[in-house]
């Protein structure tokens, strides 16, 4: 289970800082949860053939259309159906699952009601799901389910549920994708500021701004620029998209990193402000850059100021869990998916994707390349110290590489980070 055994290395700070990489698998793994190529007639490329009653039911906590997190499982959604072969009144999808959306709605419910419904497989797809989701599969004992983002079905993990031997979870190793991230930021800026637009915090939020300020930190400095005149922020807005008059407004997060000459914006948001933001900027004169975040084509909200996006792929391991639903060898597996080194843009591979949009400069174009290079062919090395936290204190020591765990359940910011650490 551990990614730095299977992988060698992928990631490394020069002199002694080591950058931090995702803790995450080889392609191999990557592509062990994937399908192959089209279907026909309800026949599955792969296995036996999808009976035509075949449901799936999916649960989003956002809108399925927001050009981020939940579309991005959408997709992944269609994408399993069209493989197998079934019409797409198949997959029973309901979205803004979340209590400020549907206060009269549980989690558990909605399991309820989908089940009733006929799906064999249900799939929560947010970590806010957590109560939900354990107690809808512990009500239904006989179906499969998939908590993405999770870790319930991690033996290892802190929050191992091993009676809820129906309920796995999948992951992608965004990490990756943030690292991506933070070297177009770092390579695309010119005064130095990155502001990164952050949801709310927890261990995933702050591995991925871990990460995304360390691929920045390397490739600002190697690109022969000062640490110390590298400037990376995160602010908060207290959920993963906006909520008028619950979360901050990204909107005027954008607005206060632009007024303090921020000239990139990396969101960490399930929503595209950050981008559309920068977008109005560049339509006005103006040189403020995005990356925005989860979903493939999220360039195309503003493609003149957008550097590129890190997304989640779900579909291949969607499909790959459906077809072990089909044949009767589902079984509760805490999964955390890699991208597809060999192609990391490859629809039916890889669980990340990085899509170089249209504001990426081509100066810098080949050095963002041999970053990503360097990360998949593992001349770099990941979560090896010495790193330190906010405050200073040793979070790895000089030569130490964080295991699986240390990475997951990330509980401090870096060393460089401005911003808060802990909700307060």
């Amino acid at each position: 289970m551990q990614f730095f055994a299977r992988w060698s290395a992928v990631f490394a700070l020069i002199a002694s800082f080591a950058l931090v990489a995702a803790a995450c698998g080889d392609s191999d793994s990557s592509s062990d949860t994937t399908g192959s190529g089209g279907t026909t007639d309800g026949e599955m490329t792969d296995g036996d053939p999808a009976p035509s009653d075949f449901k799936v039911g999916m649960i989003l906590v956002g809108p399925q259309n927001d050009t981020g997190w939940s579309q991005a499982h959408y997709e992944g959604g269609l994408y399993l159906i069209e493989q197998l072969g079934l019409p797409e009144e198949n997959l029973i999808v309901l979205d803004t699952v979340n209590t400020a959306d549907r206060p009269e709605t549980t989690v558990e419910s909605v399991v309820d009601d989908m089940v009733d419904q006929g799906a064999q497989l249900v799939i929560a797809t947010s970590e806010d799901m957590r109560e939900g989701i354990l107690a809808g599969a512990a009500n239904h004992p006989d179906v499969p389910m998939i908590w993405a983002s999770g870790d319930s079905a991690w033996a290892e993990g802190e929050n191992h549920e091993p009676d809820l031997t129906n309920l796995g979870n999948i992951m992608g190793q965004m990490e990756y994708g943030k690292m991506i991230a933070g070297c177009s930021a770092a390579l695309s800026s010119a005064t130095g500021k990155i502001g990164y637009v952050g949801a709310l915090i927890n261990d995933e939020t702050r591995r991925l701004v871990n990460s995304a300020y360390l691929g920045a930190k390397t490739c600002w400095e190697n690109a022969g620029n000062d640490a110390a005149d590298l400037s990376f922020e995160v602010k908060w807005i207290g959920f993963w998209f906006n909520i008028p008059g619950v979360t901050l407004d990204p909107t005027q997060v954008v607005d206060e990193f632009i007024a303090d000459d921020v000239d990139v914006l990396i969101s960490g948001i399930d929503t595209t402000e950050a981008l559309t933001r920068a977008g109005q900027e560049v339509a006005a004169g103006n040189e403020i850059l995005a990356v925005p975040y989860d979903f493939e084509d999220a360039c195309e909200v503003a493609p003149d100021a957008c550097i590129g996006v890190p997304y989640f792929n779900w579909g291949p391991s969607y499909l790959e869990t459906a077809r072990s639903v089909i044949d009767d060898s589902f079984s509760a597996e805490w999964q955390w998916v890699g991208p597809d080194w060999a192609d990391i843009e490859n629809p039916d591979t890889s669980a990340i994707g990085w899509r170089a949009g249209s504001a990426l400069d081509d100066s810098v174009a080949g050095e963002l390349e041999a970053f990503i290079t360097s990360l998949g062919d593992g001349s770099l090395k990941p979560w090896t110290g010495p790193l330190n936290a906010q405050d200073g204190s040793e979070w790895l020591a000089d030569g130490e590489v964080a295991d699986d765990n240390a990475v997951w359940y990330t509980k401090v910011l870096l060393e460089g980070i401005v911003g808060a650490s802990n909700a307060e």
